[in-house]
């Protein structure tokens, strides 16, 4: 059984996300998903919209979806390595350089392959950013 891990903060859902996780749940039979705690997200991006609670919840939901969790709210890794995935998916516009967080995970005994989904949904709103753009001028 080949498990696929992709990992994203998932504020406000919208198609681009299940655009990803579609295409993450293709290269593998399990789909696990690790999504980001608030904690997380201040530190890297900005206050989320979402709690993180609510968020768990919705991606859990979803179609292709076979189990989510929470991520840890200070190492990245903390998850991954409990899971010891085959797989890690990178969505497009995630900071990640496939070949660097490979060599991180040999470090820490995992032989995980990283690939990036470069399909990416082409409506007008297909990011949290555009989403949370356009309610401000409103």
């Amino acid at each position: 059984m080949v498990t696929v891990v992709a990992t994203g903060v998932f504020d406000i859902l919208h198609p681009g996300h299940l655009e990803f996780l579609q295409e993450a749940k293709k290269l593998g039979d399990r789909l696990v998903v690790v999504v980001a705690s608030d904690e997380m997200v201040r530190k890297k991006k900005r206050t989320p919209i979402t709690p993180e609670k609510q968020r768990l919840r919705m991606v859990s939901s979803l179609k292709g979806v076979d189990k989510a969790i929470l991520g840890d709210r200070e190492d990245l890794f903390v998850p991954i390595l409990k899971i010891k995935p085959d797989i890690i998916v990178l969505g497009k516009d995630q900071d990640f350089d496939e070949r660097n967080l490979e060599e991180e995970l040999k470090k820490n005994g995992l032989n995980t392959k990283v690939v990036r989904i470069k399909k990416f949904w082409e409506g007008e709103l297909n990011s949290s950013k555009k989403i949370i753009e356009k309610i401000k001028v409103q």
